[in-house]
């Protein structure tokens, strides 16, 4: 055992504090050992210790019997964003010599709780009674996210529940952490209400500090984390909002005390959330490192508001892909339609979807039989490969009477290894809202949507007039079932993100820039399309846009800083995986073998009809076959 700290210790300081409640100026400046003191004194009448001993560490602490310590370190250790661990003790070591001198951890907390066989059972102002059954219990001292409040301070961001004199806003959410042994909780997570203009600031200032929760695990709308009432915390208190604040989450280690509730031991103590120990570390200022690992803030969605986060790096590399499939071969004005960004806002909203809709098929050739180009179907299966690499229920919407000529395509596709397994076909042919919120969500209910992205590449688009066009402004609306209806709908389900992409302005989406196609794009005041997506890809050829969007999504799953935020700090990095995500990345050689096998499928050339290895009559090797491999290198 290790010998106990006197516990009458410091009162001598406390001796000299008046012993009304100390002002929150006085708390902030006053030196660690000193707030421990008048705590251990009970002279210090507070709730919570949020914003004293500034720039000094705090930690939240969990006790538990010698026989569940190592399963709780494993605990912590998989789950290191709520639970970044700063200090193991010795069974019966009541201080902690890393964190601070003279620690006495039975009675430097504001407020214990104590736990029997997993149910919480009453507060306690200090530990000591009961000193021998510590005598077989280990504390675990675990970063707090206090520490990071100055550093925020410092960026420019101001901290409400700082400003406002309350503990932080704590709740449980729908996040299951990594399960180890007996230890088994959602996250727990605290909110603090960010100016939107100063989001990137506050990421930035908190990521490089890891050992108190690094960066926020959510930006947005609780929703996203089955947070229903911002009003009512599970611990701590409400803050208040002011005017363009945002909800900003971070991983908490209050986590800590959910978990003591699953393992049901005889006897656990806690902190209570907000009464944090008080250590004698400095909070200094985490090195930033590689400034292309700095994490930076992007909306992807306003119902409900969403934001994501990638690293400067990512971030460049999916520009770099965006700027490169702009290229105009045929000299069209597509210049002119091009909204930056929207590669990585569309990638970064597929990199969070649970399920994903693709649908392509311009039927531009209607004297034909099929009618079909082969512009957009490769692009299709691309981000469909890459989608299902990452686990993601990837689904094809395509016309009826085009069901059995893409269900042959898909099975040769597969066959030949371009796809791993096959994708699940659907056709659409309602013409009202009602069948359409039907199709896309479970029972209509828009509470529960079967796909949260849908993404039309290349595929015919319906113009103001209600018909569609192809490039030579004739009339292919007989050819066209109504699949734009689809993602009409999708615009009023919240959660539900639509991407189009295209390379005239007549494809489904690209009525997000409709009024540039009227202005520069050949025949554009009547085939420009009307119906817009949330994000509108350009590219020179619209096959061009799906091999981006696979490319990005690889970039964005292989970048630290995104990967983290998807799994919200929980579990292990998914990095192992990567081997499987560059498997699903375009090639010349897959796509090589994709356009043969479109070609014997009788599915042409957009601009020429030919049944030549060409798309949009330039030719695959060379053009197409060039372009992916630029796309591949900038990805790679």
């Amino acid at each position: 055992m290790v010998a106990a700290v006197d516990p009458e210790q410091h009162c001598c300081k406390c001796d000299e504090q008046n012993e009304d409640m100390m002002t929150v100026q006085r708390l902030r400046s006053l030196f660690p050992g000193a707030i421990r003191g008048l705590i251990r004194c009970n002279k210090l009448n507070a709730r919570n210790t949020s914003g004293m001993a500034e720039g000094y560490k705090q930690a939240n602490v969990v006790m538990l019997h010698i026989s569940l310590a190592e399963e709780f370190e494993k605990f912590c250790r998989a789950n290191s964003g709520p639970l970044p661990l700063l200090y193991r003790s010795k069974p019966g070591e009541w201080g902690c010599p890393p964190l601070s001198t003279a620690a006495d951890i039975r009675a430097d907390c504001l407020e214990y709780r104590r736990f029997e066989n997993g149910v919480f059972t009453g507060t306690l102002s200090s530990l000591e009674k009961y000193s021998e059954q510590l005598q077989d219990m280990v504390a675990f001292y675990l970063g707090c996210s206090f520490s990071f409040e100055r550093a925020a301070q410092e960026a420019g961001v101001p901290v409400r529940n700082v400003e406002q004199k309350c503990n932080v806003s704590m709740y449980k959410t729908s996040v299951p952490c990594f399960e180890v042994g007996r230890f088994s909780c959602p996250l727990v997570v605290t909110m603090r209400p960010i100016p939107g203009d100063k989001l990137d600031a506050v990421v930035q200032a908190t990521h490089p500090m890891k050992d108190v929760h690094g960066a926020p695990v959510h930006l947005g709308s609780p929703s996203y984390l089955g947070i229903r009432d911002l009003s009512s915390p599970d611990y701590g208190d409400p803050v208040r909002f002011h005017p363009g604040d945002v909800p900003v989450f971070w991983a908490c280690g209050v986590t800590g005390v959910e978990a003591v509730g699953s393992c049901r031991s005889p006897l656990a103590f806690t902190h209570s959330p907000g009464c944090m120990f008080i250590t004698d570390l400095k909070n200094e200022k985490a090195a930033l490192g590689d400034p292309e690992e700095s994490p930076q803030v992007f909306c992807i969605s306003h119902n409900p508001l969403h934001y994501s986060v990638a690293s400067a790096k990512a971030v460049g590399k999916i520009q770099a892909l965006e700027k490169l499939i702009g290229a105009d071969p045929g000299d069209r004005g597509i210049r002119h339609l091009f909204v930056k960004d929207e590669l990585l806002k569309a990638s970064l909203s597929m990199s969070h979807a649970k399920s994903v809709l693709i649908t392509t098929g311009f039927p531009t050739h209607f004297n034909q039989e099929p009618p079909e180009e082969n512009d957009g179907p490769p692009g299709a299966f691309a981000m469909a490969a890459m989608l299902q690499a990452l686990g993601k229920e990837v689904t094809i919407v395509t016309d009826k009477r085009a069901l059995g000529l893409n269900r042959k395509i898909i099975e040769d596709t597969t066959k030949q290894g371009v796809l791993q397994t096959p994708v699940p076909l659907a056709s659409y042919q309602g013409e009202d809202a009602d069948s359409a919120l039907k199709f896309l969500c479970q029972d209509g209910n828009p509470q529960a949507p079967r796909f949260e992205h849908l993404v039309a590449i290349e595929r015919a688009g319906m113009a103001a007039d209600g018909n569609y066009y192809n490039a030579r402004k004739v009339n292919i609306k007989h050819l066209v079932d109504p699949i734009d209806r689809l993602f009409l709908t999708a615009r009023t389900v919240p959660g539900v993100a639509t991407t189009g992409i295209g390379d005239g302005g007549n494809e489904l989406g690209m009525g997000k820039v409709k009024e540039a196609v009227k202005q520069h794009i050949a025949g554009g005041e009547v085939i420009a399309c009307d119906v817009e997506a949330d994000f509108a890809i350009t590219a020179g050829v619209s096959n061009w846009g799906g091999y981006a969007v696979a490319c990005a999504l690889y970039i964005l799953n292989t970048c630290d800083v995104h990967e983290r935020y998807l799994r919200k700090a929980v579990g292990f990095p998914r990095l192992s995986e990567a081997g499987a995500w560059a498997a699903a990345l375009p090639s010349v050689k897959k796509e090589e073998q994709l356009l043969s096998i479109l070609v014997s499928h009788k599915v042409r050339s957009g601009k020429t009809g030919s049944l030549a290895m060409e798309v949009d009559g330039l030719p695959f090797y060379d053009t197409h076959s060039a372009m992916i491999e630029k796309l591949l290198e900038l990805t790679r």
